[in-house]
């Protein structure tokens, strides 16, 4: 029975972001043909790279070989956590700041405005919550205690960054918050009952207030059920303040490709900060095409020219092979190999608040 259980949750990585293309597919309903990365059935990577997307063949090898377990004590024990100021962040429109919290989930202020990437308030990532990867630390802010947000962005619709039991929260806890969507995603949210979605294509502008957000281009995919591979599109967001002005990217989640040098030819003048995934990455042989590791994820900062960085998409579940608290330690080795200043690529313990000057 054990192992049955456990066969069970490594199968719903499959849902979580990191497994095997399906073929099934249907027609593309918003297919543009003068769009190279459109297809009629769906959506495509801006540039070819070599993928080995033998799932089973993952799965067989860390049931025979295995992997690292948990310290005793579980992973909490050697990933701080820290309570962030929630009556500050309630009441704040004035100071800029930016709070970790969890894998791809950052609690934004700037401008005045809230907002929200890849909001996971759920035990589990997975389309149930009886098993799949369950979270490893502990929730360091509830959704009753985040400040009204004002937007959300989603940056595709695999299940460790697009949550059904989140989503239902927000649309009672946050009636007027607005979403950003990749293009495809918004009947999703329709059936939901979520109102105030925006769908983009990439390179596409929406500005509400004072701010603009553009939906970049990453190397990725999207997939929710067994019959709607790539149907939505996938990408990050760059967040323009251009009244202070300030300049912030979340990549989403991505694999290394020239997608990058491309974002900053738009944005010559680079980004005060960078929001990249530095985690879910072994083995190499699975996933170099979907999620880059951390020495890719310095070549990133440094092709988009950003100031600084905040270390994301890890140290939350265990969605793949290398120990949970193994991307900060090869983090710092990327950083001394390719000269970049540690102090640029910050790794925020879990629901560390910091405000930016």
């Amino acid at each position: 029975m054990k192992f049955l259980l456990k066969l069970l949750t490594l199968a719903f990585v499959l849902w979580a972001g990191v497994s095997v293309i399906d073929a099934s597919q249907s027609v593309n309903a918003n297919f543009n043909a003068a769009k190279p990365h459109h297809t009629p059935e769906g959506f495509k990577n801006n540039y070819p790279h070599e993928t080995n997307q033998n799932f089973w063949k993952w799965q067989w090898e860390r049931m025979s070989q295995g992997v690292a377990p948990a310290p005793e004590g579980g992973w909490q024990t050697v990933l701080p956590s820290v309570k962030p100021d929630v009556a500050f962040l309630k009441a704040n429109r004035s100071e800029r700041t930016i709070t970790w919290l969890g894998h791809a989930t950052v609690l934004l202020q700037t401008g005045g405005v809230n907002i929200i990437t890849d909001p996971v308030f759920s035990e589990r990532t997975a389309p149930v919550q009886f098993a799949g990867p369950k979270r490893q630390v502990p929730f360091m802010m509830a959704v009753d205690e985040l400040p009204e947000i004002d937007v959300v962005f989603i940056s595709h619709n695999h299940y460790d960054h697009l949550d059904l039991g989140t989503i239902q929260q927000f649309k009672t806890r946050f009636p007027n918050a607005k979403y950003i969507v990749p293009l495809g995603l918004k009947a999703w949210f329709d059936e939901q009952g979520v109102d105030n979605v925006r769908e983009l294509d990439w390179w596409d502008v929406v500005r509400f207030g004072q701010l603009d957000y553009t939906f970049v281009p990453a190397q990725h995919w999207s997939k929710r059920s067994l019959s709607d591979t790539n149907r939505s599109l996938w990408g990050g967001v760059v967040i323009e303040d251009k009244a202070a002005p300030w300049r912030f990217i979340y990549t989403g989640d991505t694999g290394y490709s020239r997608d990058f040098q491309d974002i900053a030819a738009k944005f010559p003048s680079g980004f005060d900060w960078a929001a990249i995934p530095i985690g879910a990455y072994e083995p190499r042989w699975f996933m170099k095409a979907q999620h880059v590791n951390p020495d890719e994820s310095v070549q990133i900062l440094r092709d988009l020219n950003a100031k600084q960085a905040l270390a994301v998409h890890w140290g939350t579940w265990r969605l793949t092979d290398e120990p949970l608290d193994q991307p900060p330690k090869d983090l710092a080795v990327a950083l001394a190999k390719q000269g970049v200043s540690a102090e640029r690529f910050h790794v925020f313990k879990n629901g560390e608040l910091r405000r930016i000057n």
